[in-house]
């Protein structure tokens, strides 16, 4: 029995990887007219890395983290988020230091032991942006603009920007309080999840997804009516700015993030084409997380897009993959001949190749068809003897006579 991958992990063919190369490239550049800098952080950290950040109560580091131990007994998990992890090599390596406000991002897998489903796979890639050193509302803005810029530049339209307020250490005590309270009330009518966050993590009784408890929840407190003058006037300046950068969006006060770390803004950017695994980009801010990691008291504002998400929704590319030029060279002689004219192209970026067999000029013919080729240039023995080289426009089947000494040239107004 042939060899499968593991469940929930999942290969990224040849005919897929240019569009991740579309939307890792069109991020890169968003990102650097942001002003951001890429890091390249591990995929797997210190448990306590994300206990201590996300939160030991949270259904990620209870229930879908990949953990074990080493060798020598020390605890070891995947990423299953990428904030902790770049924050500890943020505190490890001293970047704060560098600059008053930190800019960066990173791409790559993270990994949650989850039933897989469409949108929700064991293994997926997330884009990622921290902004640290600054509570300013625009800042929190900026990181929703990021994420916006990207999905839009896509072409995606149908998306609805949700957002949130969840306050802060100064008015969030009061509302858990209150919302124990509530919860001890409907006890019994929540499902076994909920009743187990009821103590250790009531706001994400809100996440909920069975309808049971979305309908119990409909008459919980919300959290913006105990937010302090302070938690309320950023929300509304960062209203304010979406406003004027003309980014729609829609204030729902029942969205939590499934991660302890948040205070105050808290968002998702949501289609309608993606089923119960809707969100395609979220974030929030998270003063206070970098000193929870052992830092200095450093406030944060931070997003990831889902890449596999992204996907879904995105038109994959049907066409096959083309190359700019075959060589069909006829013989050994023409393929000594051939083989440094294709050394100069490629190092100027043209796409070539030619075939490893010997092969008659109809068989190269159809190969050349097969990988999409724009031109085939044909030499054999009798090309040799006249010092002439045939270029073939496949589209229009024209050909025309070159001579050798010129073919490097000529190609360059070809292709």
């Amino acid at each position: 029995m042939a060899i499968r991958a593991v469940r929930g992990f999942k290969d990224i063919l040849p005919e897929e990887t240019g569009l991740w190369r579309r939307i890792e490239t069109l991020a890169q550049g968003v990102f650097n007219s942001f002003g951001l800098k890429e890091i390249r952080i591990p995929i797997l950290e210190k448990t306590e890395v994300f206990s201590r950040g996300i939160g030991e109560h949270t259904d990620i580091v209870e229930k879908e983290m990949y953990t074990f131990s080493d060798r020598k007994g020390a605890s070891l998990s995947l990423r299953p988020e990428a904030t902790a992890g770049l924050l500890r090599a943020v505190n490890e390596h001293k970047l704060y230091a560098k600059s008053p406000v930190l800019k960066l991002f990173t791409m790559g897998p993270m990994f949650r032991h989850e039933r897989p489903q469409k949108g929700r796979l064991r293994q997926f890639y997330q884009i990622d942006v921290e902004l640290l050193g600054t509570k300013a509302p625009l800042s929190d803005v900026e990181v929703i603009w990021m994420a916006w810029d990207i999905i839009r530049q896509l072409g995606l339209m149908d998306l609805r920007l949700e957002i949130n307020s969840l306050g802060c250490p100064k008015c969030r005590p009061r509302y858990r309080d209150d919302l124990r309270t509530y919860l001890k009330g409907v006890f019994q009518d929540l499902c076994p999840d909920c009743q187990r966050r009821c103590n250790t993590n009531p706001l994400r009784v809100f996440d909920c997804k069975e309808k049971s408890c979305k309908k119990i929840m409909e008459k919980a407190p919300l959290i913006r009516q105990y937010l302090c003058p302070e938690c309320a006037d950023h929300l509304s300046k960062v209203l304010d700015f979406l406003e004027v950068l003309d980014i729609p969006f829609v204030i729902n006060p029942y969205l939590v993030r499934g991660l302890d770390y948040y205070v105050r803004t808290t968002f998702e950017i949501v289609s309608p084409d993606l089923g119960a695994q809707s969100t395609v980009a979220a974030g929030g801010r998270y003063d206070g997380l970098l000193k929870d990691l052992g830092g200095p008291d450093l406030p944060g504002v931070g997003m990831a897009i889902g890449v596999d998400r992204l996907l879904l929704l995105l038109k994959r590319d049907e066409e096959a993959p083309s190359i700019d030029l075959f060589v069909a060279a006829l013989g050994p002689m023409a393929r000594k001949k051939v083989i440094p004219w294709m050394g100069i192209l490629r190092r100027n970026g043209v796409r070539v190749q030619m075939s490893y067999e010997d092969k008659g000029l109809k068989s190269q013919l159809k190969q050349a068809n097969r990988l999409g080729a724009h031109y085939v240039i044909i030499l054999g023995e009798d090309e040799i003897a006249r010092e002439k080289v045939i270029v073939r426009n496949m589209s229009t089947h024209d050909q025309q006579e070159v001579s050798i000494s010129s073919i490097i040239l000529a190609l360059e107004t070809f292709i």
